[in-house]
Protein backbone atom coordinates (compact mmCIF):
# COMPACT_ATOMS: atom_id res chain seq x y z
CA UNK A 1 0.00 0.00 0.00
CA UNK A 2 1.47 3.56 -0.90
CA UNK A 3 0.13 5.61 2.36
CA UNK A 4 -1.04 9.04 1.83
CA UNK A 5 2.00 9.89 4.42
CA UNK A 6 4.30 7.90 6.29
CA UNK A 7 5.24 10.57 9.20
CA UNK A 8 7.28 7.82 10.73
CA UNK A 9 9.65 7.47 7.45
CA UNK A 10 9.68 11.40 7.10
CA UNK A 11 11.01 11.66 10.60
CA UNK A 12 13.28 8.71 10.31
CA UNK A 13 15.10 10.78 8.20
CA UNK A 14 16.13 13.22 11.60
CA UNK A 15 16.40 10.39 13.36
CA UNK A 16 20.18 11.14 15.04
CA UNK A 17 19.25 14.93 15.40
CA UNK A 18 15.87 14.39 16.86
CA UNK A 19 16.73 11.74 19.39
CA UNK A 20 19.80 13.70 20.67
CA UNK A 21 17.32 16.67 21.08
CA UNK A 22 14.39 14.51 23.03
CA UNK A 23 17.67 13.47 25.03
CA UNK A 24 19.09 16.76 25.43
CA UNK A 25 15.61 18.51 26.53
CA UNK A 26 14.94 15.58 28.77
CA UNK A 27 18.72 15.83 30.93
CA UNK A 28 18.36 19.70 30.98
CA UNK A 29 14.95 19.27 33.33
CA UNK A 30 13.14 22.65 31.90
CA UNK A 31 10.15 21.19 29.64
CA UNK A 32 8.65 24.71 29.37
CA UNK A 33 9.75 27.96 28.12
CA UNK A 34 13.34 28.00 27.97
CA UNK A 35 15.89 28.13 25.47
CA UNK A 36 14.20 25.54 22.88
CA UNK A 37 11.76 27.80 22.04
CA UNK A 38 13.47 30.95 22.59
CA UNK A 39 15.78 29.47 19.56
CA UNK A 40 12.84 27.99 17.95
CA UNK A 41 10.76 31.70 17.91
CA UNK A 42 14.03 33.75 16.63
CA UNK A 43 14.81 31.28 14.00
CA UNK A 44 11.28 31.08 12.45
CA UNK A 45 11.15 34.88 12.87
CA UNK A 46 13.96 34.85 11.07
CA UNK A 47 13.26 32.54 8.38
CA UNK A 48 9.52 34.01 7.89
CA UNK A 49 10.84 37.39 7.64
CA UNK A 50 8.96 38.87 10.43
CA UNK A 51 9.95 40.93 13.93
CA UNK A 52 8.17 38.25 16.26
CA UNK A 53 7.65 34.74 16.11
CA UNK A 54 6.11 33.02 19.43
CA UNK A 55 4.20 29.23 19.76
CA UNK A 56 1.68 28.16 20.73
CA UNK A 57 0.19 24.61 21.60
CA UNK A 58 -1.05 24.36 18.42
CA UNK A 59 -2.67 25.91 15.02
CA UNK A 60 -6.16 26.68 16.44
CA UNK A 61 -5.23 28.64 19.11
CA UNK A 62 -2.69 30.75 16.98
CA UNK A 63 -5.50 32.21 15.27
CA UNK A 64 -7.85 32.21 18.10
CA UNK A 65 -5.46 34.27 20.33
CA UNK A 66 -4.80 36.75 17.26
CA UNK A 67 -8.01 37.64 17.13
CA UNK A 68 -8.49 37.80 21.01
CA UNK A 69 -5.49 40.33 21.05
CA UNK A 70 -7.10 42.13 18.66
CA UNK A 71 -10.41 42.49 20.90
CA UNK A 72 -8.24 43.28 24.03
CA UNK A 73 -6.15 45.82 22.15
CA UNK A 74 -9.75 47.22 21.24
CA UNK A 75 -8.95 47.37 17.74
CA UNK A 76 -12.25 44.40 17.33
CA UNK A 77 -15.47 43.52 19.48
CA UNK A 78 -17.31 40.51 19.80
CA UNK A 79 -20.76 40.67 16.97
CA UNK A 80 -17.64 42.59 14.59
CA UNK A 81 -17.21 40.41 10.99
CA UNK A 82 -14.58 38.81 9.61
CA UNK A 83 -14.21 38.07 5.92
CA UNK A 84 -13.28 34.76 5.04
CA UNK A 85 -13.03 32.16 2.68
CA UNK A 86 -16.19 29.74 2.25
CA UNK A 87 -13.62 26.27 1.40
CA UNK A 88 -11.77 26.48 4.33
CA UNK A 89 -10.99 24.18 7.02
CA UNK A 90 -13.29 24.54 10.41
CA UNK A 91 -10.49 25.45 12.08
CA UNK A 92 -10.64 29.18 10.34
CA UNK A 93 -14.35 29.18 11.54
CA UNK A 94 -13.68 28.22 14.79
CA UNK A 95 -11.06 30.84 15.46
CA UNK A 96 -13.85 33.82 14.86
CA UNK A 97 -16.64 32.10 16.30
CA UNK A 98 -15.04 31.26 19.88
CA UNK A 99 -14.22 35.46 20.10
CA UNK A 100 -17.93 36.00 19.29
CA UNK A 101 -16.99 37.31 15.65
CA UNK A 102 -18.94 36.78 12.90
CA UNK A 103 -17.81 34.83 9.89
CA UNK A 104 -18.84 36.51 6.55
CA UNK A 105 -18.14 33.80 3.71
CA UNK A 106 -17.03 34.70 0.37
CA UNK A 107 -16.59 32.05 -2.58
CA UNK A 108 -13.24 30.38 -3.66
CA UNK A 109 -11.63 31.09 -7.50
CA UNK A 110 -12.31 26.98 -9.27
CA UNK A 111 -8.84 26.95 -10.62
CA UNK A 112 -6.84 27.92 -7.22
CA UNK A 113 -9.47 26.59 -4.70
CA UNK A 114 -7.92 30.12 -2.57
CA UNK A 115 -10.53 32.92 -1.69
CA UNK A 116 -11.95 34.96 -4.92
CA UNK A 117 -10.12 38.59 -3.86
CA UNK A 118 -12.55 40.30 -6.93
CA UNK A 119 -15.87 39.47 -4.39
CA UNK A 120 -13.99 40.38 -1.02
CA UNK A 121 -16.09 43.69 -1.12
CA UNK A 122 -19.01 43.49 -2.26
CA UNK A 123 -19.48 41.19 1.47
CA UNK A 124 -17.86 44.03 3.36
CA UNK A 125 -20.16 46.21 5.49
CA UNK A 126 -19.63 48.69 8.76
CA UNK A 127 -19.03 46.02 10.40
CA UNK A 128 -16.62 44.11 8.88
CA UNK A 129 -12.86 44.46 10.66
CA UNK A 130 -10.43 41.80 9.25
CA UNK A 131 -9.87 39.31 6.37
CA UNK A 132 -8.77 35.70 7.26
CA UNK A 133 -7.21 34.61 3.88
CA UNK A 134 -6.52 31.03 3.77
CA UNK A 135 -3.27 29.30 1.56
CA UNK A 136 -5.30 26.45 1.24
CA UNK A 137 -3.37 23.41 -0.11
CA UNK A 138 0.04 24.92 0.20
CA UNK A 139 -0.39 27.66 -2.39
CA UNK A 140 -0.27 31.66 -1.01
CA UNK A 141 -3.43 34.13 -2.03
CA UNK A 142 -2.58 37.35 -1.94
CA UNK A 143 -2.21 40.76 -4.68
CA UNK A 144 -1.66 44.62 -4.48
CA UNK A 145 -5.89 44.23 -4.80
CA UNK A 146 -5.87 42.55 -1.98
CA UNK A 147 -3.91 45.07 -0.02
CA UNK A 148 -5.40 48.08 -1.40
CA UNK A 149 -9.21 47.09 0.20
CA UNK A 150 -7.48 45.99 3.44
CA UNK A 151 -5.93 49.65 3.27
CA UNK A 152 -9.41 51.34 1.91
CA UNK A 153 -11.12 49.92 4.11
CA UNK A 154 -8.81 49.76 7.57
CA UNK A 155 -9.36 46.31 7.91
CA UNK A 156 -6.65 44.17 9.31
CA UNK A 157 -5.36 40.90 6.87
CA UNK A 158 -5.27 37.72 9.01
CA UNK A 159 -3.37 34.57 7.43
CA UNK A 160 -4.53 31.27 8.19
CA UNK A 161 -1.05 29.84 6.94
CA UNK A 162 -1.48 26.36 8.53
CA UNK A 163 -0.30 24.93 4.93
CA UNK A 164 1.74 27.05 3.46
CA UNK A 165 4.97 27.75 5.57
CA UNK A 166 7.64 28.32 2.86
CA UNK A 167 5.56 29.80 -0.11
CA UNK A 168 6.33 32.73 -1.13
CA UNK A 169 4.74 35.99 -3.00
CA UNK A 170 7.26 38.66 -4.37
CA UNK A 171 9.50 37.23 -2.41
CA UNK A 172 7.77 37.33 0.68
CA UNK A 173 7.06 34.64 2.79
CA UNK A 174 3.41 33.51 3.91
CA UNK A 175 3.21 34.51 7.63
CA UNK A 176 4.81 37.99 6.85
CA UNK A 177 1.56 39.61 4.32
CA UNK A 178 -0.65 40.54 6.44
CA UNK A 179 -0.30 41.95 9.78
CA UNK A 180 -0.38 38.53 11.55
CA UNK A 181 -0.18 35.10 10.75
CA UNK A 182 -1.27 31.77 12.52
CA UNK A 183 1.13 28.74 12.09
CA UNK A 184 0.17 24.78 12.62
CA UNK A 185 2.68 22.50 13.06
CA UNK A 186 0.19 19.03 13.36
CA UNK A 187 2.59 16.53 12.11
CA UNK A 188 1.24 15.91 8.81
CA UNK A 189 2.51 19.41 7.97
CA UNK A 190 5.38 20.26 5.65
CA UNK A 191 6.84 21.56 8.90
CA UNK A 192 5.39 18.94 11.34
CA UNK A 193 5.85 18.40 15.14
CA UNK A 194 5.63 15.18 17.26
CA UNK A 195 2.34 16.04 18.20
CA UNK A 196 0.03 19.52 18.25
CA UNK A 197 1.95 22.73 17.82
CA UNK A 198 1.29 26.37 16.33
CA UNK A 199 2.87 29.59 16.18
CA UNK A 200 2.11 32.96 15.46
CA UNK A 201 4.20 35.60 13.52
CA UNK A 202 3.56 39.57 13.22
CA UNK A 203 5.49 43.14 12.95
CA UNK A 204 3.03 44.57 15.85
CA UNK A 205 4.80 44.84 18.97
CA UNK A 206 1.79 45.21 21.29
CA UNK A 207 -0.21 42.44 19.23
CA UNK A 208 2.71 40.35 20.06
CA UNK A 209 2.91 41.15 23.63
CA UNK A 210 -0.64 40.54 24.20
CA UNK A 211 -0.64 37.08 22.38
CA UNK A 212 1.70 36.12 24.69
CA UNK A 213 0.25 36.93 27.99
CA UNK A 214 -2.80 35.53 26.58
CA UNK A 215 -1.50 32.08 26.11
CA UNK A 216 0.10 32.20 29.65
CA UNK A 217 -3.04 32.35 31.42
CA UNK A 218 -3.15 35.97 30.40
CA UNK A 219 0.12 36.85 32.64
CA UNK A 220 2.94 38.26 31.65
CA UNK A 221 4.18 38.29 35.29
CA UNK A 222 4.13 35.49 37.29
CA UNK A 223 0.41 35.19 39.59
CA UNK A 224 -0.07 38.95 37.74
CA UNK A 225 -2.82 38.47 35.87
CA UNK A 226 -3.97 41.42 33.61
CA UNK A 227 -6.00 39.13 30.91
CA UNK A 228 -8.84 36.08 31.39
CA UNK A 229 -6.45 34.32 29.15
CA UNK A 230 -5.83 30.33 28.58
CA UNK A 231 -2.96 28.15 28.71
CA UNK A 232 -1.30 27.55 25.28
CA UNK A 233 2.27 27.25 24.96
CA UNK A 234 4.78 25.07 23.17
CA UNK A 235 6.42 22.93 25.15
CA UNK A 236 10.57 22.37 24.76
CA UNK A 237 10.08 19.08 23.02
CA UNK A 238 8.28 20.06 20.05
CA UNK A 239 10.17 23.28 19.92
CA UNK A 240 13.36 21.29 19.56
CA UNK A 241 12.23 19.16 16.93
CA UNK A 242 10.46 22.05 14.93
CA UNK A 243 13.94 23.46 14.98
CA UNK A 244 15.40 20.96 13.63
CA UNK A 245 13.19 20.56 10.86
CA UNK A 246 12.98 24.19 10.32
CA UNK A 247 16.50 23.96 8.63
CA UNK A 248 15.06 21.45 6.05
CA UNK A 249 12.10 23.08 5.17
CA UNK A 250 13.08 24.45 2.05
CA UNK A 251 14.42 20.82 1.30
CA UNK A 252 11.58 19.33 1.99
CA UNK A 253 9.22 21.74 -0.24
CA UNK A 254 11.07 21.37 -3.29
CA UNK A 255 10.73 17.76 -3.77
CA UNK A 256 7.05 18.30 -2.98
CA UNK A 257 7.36 20.51 -6.04
CA UNK A 258 8.96 18.40 -8.31
CA UNK A 259 6.69 15.53 -7.33
CA UNK A 260 3.90 17.91 -8.31
CA UNK A 261 5.35 18.64 -11.23
CA UNK A 262 5.48 15.70 -12.69
CA UNK A 263 2.02 14.64 -11.65
CA UNK A 264 0.49 17.43 -13.40
CA UNK A 265 2.80 17.00 -16.62
CA UNK A 266 2.29 13.34 -16.55
CA UNK A 267 -1.20 12.70 -15.51
CA UNK A 268 -3.32 12.90 -18.87
CA UNK A 269 -6.76 11.24 -17.96
CA UNK A 270 -9.64 13.29 -19.19
CA UNK A 271 -11.56 12.62 -16.37
CA UNK A 272 -9.21 14.05 -13.62
CA UNK A 273 -9.24 18.02 -13.57
CA UNK A 274 -5.59 19.04 -12.30
CA UNK A 275 -4.59 21.95 -9.31
CA UNK A 276 -2.67 24.65 -11.19
CA UNK A 277 0.74 25.26 -10.95
CA UNK A 278 1.60 29.04 -10.15
CA UNK A 279 3.88 30.96 -12.89
CA UNK A 280 6.10 31.44 -10.27
CA UNK A 281 6.68 27.58 -8.21
CA UNK A 282 7.47 29.82 -5.24
CA UNK A 283 3.52 30.57 -4.47
CA UNK A 284 2.94 26.72 -3.43
CA UNK A 285 4.47 24.40 -1.27
CA UNK A 286 2.03 21.73 -2.11
CA UNK A 287 1.03 20.65 1.32
CA UNK A 288 -1.57 18.40 -0.53
CA UNK A 289 -1.81 17.78 -4.17
CA UNK A 290 -5.77 17.99 -4.82
CA UNK A 291 -7.22 16.62 -8.01
CA UNK A 292 -11.48 16.72 -8.91
CA UNK A 293 -13.30 14.26 -10.34
CA UNK A 294 -16.88 14.16 -10.77
CA UNK A 295 -16.82 10.59 -9.55
CA UNK A 296 -14.96 11.12 -6.83
CA UNK A 297 -16.21 8.62 -4.32
CA UNK A 298 -15.59 5.88 -7.38
CA UNK A 299 -12.11 6.98 -8.03
CA UNK A 300 -11.37 6.56 -4.37
CA UNK A 301 -12.07 3.11 -3.96
CA UNK A 302 -10.41 2.60 -7.24
CA UNK A 303 -7.21 3.57 -5.85
CA UNK A 304 -7.42 2.26 -2.82
CA UNK A 305 -8.04 -1.20 -4.69
CA UNK A 306 -4.87 -0.38 -6.36
CA UNK A 307 -3.07 0.43 -3.36
CA UNK A 308 -3.39 3.82 -3.30
CA UNK A 309 -4.27 5.31 0.23
CA UNK A 310 -5.91 8.73 -0.53
CA UNK A 311 -7.92 11.32 1.87
CA UNK A 312 -10.67 13.90 1.06
CA UNK A 313 -9.79 17.62 2.49
CA UNK A 314 -12.45 18.32 3.13
CA UNK A 315 -16.05 16.61 2.19
CA UNK A 316 -18.32 18.81 4.10
CA UNK A 317 -17.81 22.32 4.23
CA UNK A 318 -18.31 24.40 7.36
CA UNK A 319 -21.55 26.08 6.38
CA UNK A 320 -22.99 22.84 6.15
CA UNK A 321 -21.29 20.85 9.37
CA UNK A 322 -23.85 20.05 12.26
CA UNK A 323 -22.01 22.27 14.72
CA UNK A 324 -23.20 25.36 12.62
CA UNK A 325 -26.71 24.88 12.65
CA UNK A 326 -27.59 28.33 11.80
CA UNK A 327 -25.55 28.47 8.94
CA UNK A 328 -26.77 25.48 6.67
CA UNK A 329 -29.19 27.02 4.85
CA UNK A 330 -26.27 29.27 2.89
CA UNK A 331 -25.53 28.00 -0.60
CA UNK A 332 -21.91 28.48 -1.89
CA UNK A 333 -22.44 26.18 -5.05
CA UNK A 334 -18.77 26.56 -5.69
CA UNK A 335 -17.37 25.59 -2.69
CA UNK A 336 -20.27 22.88 -2.28
CA UNK A 337 -18.75 21.29 -5.92
CA UNK A 338 -15.05 21.50 -4.60
CA UNK A 339 -15.72 19.87 -1.47
CA UNK A 340 -17.72 17.08 -3.79
CA UNK A 341 -15.24 16.31 -6.12
CA UNK A 342 -12.15 16.67 -4.23
CA UNK A 343 -9.62 13.97 -3.66
CA UNK A 344 -6.35 14.03 -2.24
CA UNK A 345 -3.43 12.12 -3.72
CA UNK A 346 -0.17 11.07 -1.81
CA UNK A 347 2.85 13.87 -2.19
CA UNK A 348 5.46 13.82 0.27
CA UNK A 349 9.17 14.20 0.22
CA UNK A 350 9.59 10.18 0.97
CA UNK A 351 8.00 9.23 -2.02
CA UNK A 352 9.91 7.18 -4.57
CA UNK A 353 10.07 7.14 -8.33
CA UNK A 354 8.68 3.66 -8.26
CA UNK A 355 5.37 5.11 -6.26
CA UNK A 356 4.95 7.92 -8.09
CA UNK A 357 5.07 6.08 -11.19
CA UNK A 358 2.36 3.74 -9.81
CA UNK A 359 0.35 7.05 -8.83
CA UNK A 360 -0.05 7.98 -12.30
CA UNK A 361 -0.26 4.80 -14.44
CA UNK A 362 -3.21 4.20 -12.15
CA UNK A 363 -5.30 7.28 -12.36
CA UNK A 364 -4.22 7.35 -16.39
CA UNK A 365 -5.64 3.78 -16.65
CA UNK A 366 -8.95 5.21 -14.69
Amino acid sequence: MISFLNLKKINLKYQEEIENKLLEVFRSGWYLLGDELKNFETNLAHYIGSKYALGVANGLDALRLIFRAYIELGIMKPGDEVIVPANTYIASILALSDNGLIPVFVEPEINTYNIDISKIEEKLTSKTKAILIVHLQGRIVFSEELRKIAQDHKLKIVEDNAQAIGAEWNNIKSGNLGDAAGFSFYPGKNLGALGDAGAVTTNDKDLFETIRALGNYGSNQKYVNIYKGLNSRLDEIQAGVLDIKLKYIEEENNARRLIAKKFIEEITNPKIILPENPEDEKEHVWHVFVIRTENRDNLQSYLNEKGIHTIIHYPIPPHKQEAYKEMNTLSFPISEKIHEEVLSLPISSILDTEEIETIIKAINEY
